[in-house]
């Protein structure tokens, strides 16, 4: 039986929620990251609505730059943006319950993050009716839970994916294999997962800039010039994926970091945000029911020079007191002479628990 792949990836998943549980920030453009200080702040954004993101603020843009486009777009008569920090809580909660709901609806459920996932839908047999039930799921996730989704459905989950951020927001699209090369073929390389900028500037070089320029070139030619990636290029070019959906999603480690509104070597204040980091992660790791058998830290200067440290244990644990004890041994170096002999100011700190057992059972 053929496959067929759903994708479904919720809007603005922090934002939206803020959105509908304060009806005051209905209409009005939100930037859910660090605390901008009127643009003086640290940070990163984490997710943008799309009010916001037409002002130009987007993921991962500096907290600082997004602050002044909300000014600039303030100036010109628009809405100022409303800057939150993410409730990661209440996204989870959220997020379980969709998915809670879905895993009754599909064959198969990989979930990919705290906001999207993969399904098998096989089993509905043809592409209308695979339509039908993503109406009848996105009907259910807008009223029950007062939030949008997006949907893509292809043959497999590179071409769900591509399909679901095509008609962002509130999308649906859907790409029988038939139509698959139609679909790729005007679009950037970029969008082949592994082609990110610079390997965009270097198919660009030998004026490849689309799939179906990138789809020009034979295997040997891109295995040639851009070693395995290339082969993975072909096969992506062509809609190719056999990847599967997998059910339980191998947790590889979990972490936190920080960012200092103002450089420091104040001890008292590093290890007391540490601190916050290492009680945030000791939460996650109870609430998977995980243990850890590496601890690693990381500390950024204010040069930007990022060192990190780890520490494997003899044995796994769960235990909050390890962690604690652990982490702050591999950290403390950083604010002497052992690990920072020109006493650099710190920029970030952070902290994972790393090869990690599956759930308990």
């Amino acid at each position: 039986m053929p496959r067929i792949i759903m994708h479904l990836d919720m809007d603005a998943f922090f934002a939206a929620i803020e959105e509908r549980d304060k009806p005051r920030l209905r209409g009005r453009p939100i930037v859910i990251g660090a605390d901008p200080m009127g643009g003086r702040g640290r940070g990163v954004v984490s997710t943008a609505n799309y009010l916001a993101r037409e002002y130009g603020i987007k993921s991962a843009l500096p907290i600082s730059r997004a602050w002044k486009y909300s000014q600039q777009a303030k100036a010109e008569g628009k809405p100022e943006a409303v800057f939150l920090e993410p409730n990661i809580k209440k996204a989870e909660e959220e997020g379980d319950r969709i998915f809670s709901y879905l895993i009754t609806k599909v064959d198969t459920l990989q979930v990919a993050s705290i906001d999207e996932a993969y399904a098998d839908i096989s089993s509905v047999k043809t592409y209308k009716n695979a339509e039908e039930l993503a109406k009848e799921i996105k009907n259910h996730i807008k009223s029950k839970f007062g939030l949008t989704a997006s949907i893509g459905i292809g043959p497999n989950k590179l071409i769900a994916k591509i399909a679901s951020d095509e008609e962002k927001p509130d999308g649906l699209t859907i790409i029988p294999p038939q139509k698959v090369q139609v679909f790729l073929d005007p679009k950037s390389v970029r969008i082949i997962p592994g082609i990110g900028p610079k390997a965009e500037e270097e198919l660009a070089k030998i004026n490849i800039k689309t799939i179906k320029g990138l789809r020009s070139l034979n295997k040997e030619t891109l295995v040639k010039k851009f070693g395995k990636r290339g082969s993975d290029w072909y096969e992506k070019s062509r809609g190719q994926d056999d990847n599967p959906i997998t059910v339980d999603r191998e947790i590889k480690s979990i972490g936190k970091e920080h960012t200092f509104q103002k450089d420091t070597l104040d001890s008292g204040e590093i290890i007391d945000s540490f601190k916050k980091l290492i009680r945030s992660v000791t939460r996650s790791i109870a609430k998977k029911q995980i243990k850890f058998k590496t601890v690693a830290i990381k500390v950024r200067f204010s040069d930007f020079q990022t060192l990190t440290r780890s520490k494997t244990l003899k044995e796994y644990t769960s235990s909050a007191k390890v962690l604690e004890t652990e982490s702050l041994q591999l950290l403390l170096p950083f604010l002497d002479s052992r690990s920072n002999p020109k006493r650099k100011k710190i920029r970030l700190i952070g902290i994972r628990a790393e090869n990690l057992t599956a759930p308990l059972k």
